[in-house]
């Protein structure tokens, strides 16, 4: 009986210790494994890409060619389960940040949270300086290259529509697989809704039978204004011309006319050289806006500031500021003091 006994507590005794035993594997294990997660990764390159029908394994040796060695595969396959992330990765680029743990990076891909890039349509810009940013712009995919114009805005399925004017400047976020015509689109799909928005909310009386041509009148006024508080006083001048019959003289529109050939400087021959395009030489709008207007240029065209003003010019102190002024005697008298202080800075520019 007694032996019997003994034999119970050597078991007992075995048992508890092999319970003991289990208990500090599983805790050294639970030790490894957290410690696994919460190690920062150490990739050689900037970013791993999960695409579509990838597998966990898939994306694992993906993870291992970019350099991350850190912890064994059954490691990894424990803590996407453990996370909820096996099977349930997300197609997209990811940053591979030297900072960045193997729980961050699994959560991450599980969310979604991919690796973004941006590209900034900037007020001004005219067609061709748009395109070729898009053309630069990585790594963003480039359908658009060999289209012209015409086939780009059938492509975005605009067919007929100039392209000028219809994109609204602002910055766009996108992300590893996405094209200059997704870019292009919603850009598109923002100049419609805010053209939109200044044509409800714009002046009564103004002289512009539609949005479109309240897009070309912004146009003009994005591509004069030098100060950007100075828009709607510059928006007042062309308005107030357009209800006189004035012709609207203004510089940018000649420049646009000219296109790609224009060096930088405006002669007789491109004020006196009738174009649709030279409002020296006609009334009225241009047959197509002249560059991309932004919000604001949009918000001066709409409701632009009351005044007597019909004539405008750069004061020249560099400010991008103008003297604006209610006649022409008065204008001459401002034009002649710009040119006097633009002289002026070339003799001082001149080394004695």
């Amino acid at each position: 009986m007694a032996g019997a006994k003994r034999g119970c507590l050597v078991v007992l005794a075995m048992g508890l210790l092999l319970a003991v035993l289990v208990a500090a594997a599983g805790a050294w294990l639970w030790q490894r494994q957290a410690q696994f997660a919460t190690t920062p990764v150490t990739p050689s390159v900037a970013s791993v890409t999960v695409a579509s029908g990838d597998s966990f394994s898939t994306v694992l040796g993906k993870l291992r060619a970019a350099g991350v060695d850190e912890g064994r595969d059954l490691q990894w396959q424990l803590l996407a389960r453990q996370l909820d992330a096996a099977g349930k990765l997300k197609v997209g680029e990811y940053a591979l940040e030297p900072a960045l743990t193997p729980r961050e990076l699994l959560l991450r891909m599980r969310q979604g949270k991919v690796l973004q890039y941006r590209i900034t349509i900037v007020e001004g810009w005219n067609i061709r300086q748009l395109r070729a940013a898009l053309n630069r712009a990585q790594p963003l995919l480039h359908k658009t290259t060999a289209m012209g114009d015409g086939e780009l805005m059938e492509a975005l399925g605009f067919a007929g529509q100039h392209p000028e004017g219809r994109f609204l400047p602002e910055t766009y976020i996108y992300q590893r697989g996405d094209s200059d015509l997704d870019v292009l689109k919603r850009a598109h799909a923002a100049m419609e809704q805010a053209l939109s928005s200044a044509w409800e909310s714009r002046a009564e009386g103004l002289p512009l039978a539609s949005p479109y041509e309240l897009l070309t009148l912004a146009s003009i006024i994005e591509k004069e204004t030098g100060l950007a508080a100075e828009r709607p006083q510059i928006a007042g001048v062309f308005v107030r011309r357009l209800k006189l019959g004035m012709r609207l003289q203004t510089d940018p529109t000649i420049i646009y006319g000219i296109g790609s050939s224009y060096d930088g400087n405006i002669r007789k021959s491109h004020l006196t050289t009738d174009t649709p395009y030279n409002t020296y030489t006609r009334a009225g709008l241009t047959p197509t806006p002249i560059a991309m207007p932004g919000r604001a240029a949009l918000r001066a065209a709409a409701q632009p500031a009351a005044g007597d003003a019909l004539y405008f010019v750069a004061i020249g102190d560099g400010s991008g500021a103008h003297a604006f002024s209610a006649s022409y005697a008065e204008h001459t008298a401002a034009v002649a003091r710009y040119l006097q202080r633009l002289r002026q800075n070339r003799n001082e520019a001149v080394p004695q």
